[in-house]
């Protein structure tokens, strides 16, 4: 099976992220914006990269719209991070949910950063059934945040 990552475009990386991880530096959050720090899973240097950080249900949770990225690989293999917002961190332990999990967050996620990241969820919306919503589910990895 193959894994589903999709490589940001050079727009996105050179001029969107760092946009959001200029503001989310100076401590300006964009809809929820972080700037997630792992570290590397093969070099053990810390990695920064912007994310959104989803609040649901009074839990904390990290979705990644474009699957099985560099930062997800991090983390799975550390287990652990730090989530920047200006001069505060907070350090997490992360733990990743069962596909099974997934969709009412992949359904909240998209109610708010729909425009945003809806090109990477092939069609499915935040108004898709849970079985559609399932069905993409092995492509987004989602963590819990402790």
């Amino acid at each position: 099976m193959a894994v589903n990552y999709r490589r940001p475009g050079w727009f996105t990386k050179n001029v969107f992220n760092r946009i959001v991880a200029g503001l989310t530096r100076s401590g300006i959050s964009v809809m929820g914006s972080r700037v997630l720090e792992v570290r590397g899973r093969k070099s053990g240097e810390p990695r920064r990269t912007p994310v959104n950080l989803l609040v649901y249900e009074d839990a904390r949770y990290l979705v990644s719209p474009r699957g099985h990225t560099q930062w997800v690989r991090n983390l799975r293999a550390s287990g652990e991070g730090r989530l920047w917002l200006g001069r505060r961190s907070e350090p997490f332990t992360a733990t990743e949910l069962t596909d099974d999990e997934k969709p009412p967050l992949l359904r909240a996620y998209l109610k708010r950063w729909k425009v945003e990241v809806g090109v990477f969820f092939d069609g499915v919306g935040p108004d898709s059934s849970d079985g559609e919503l399932r069905q993409i589910a092995p492509d987004h990895p989602v963590f819990r945040l402790e």
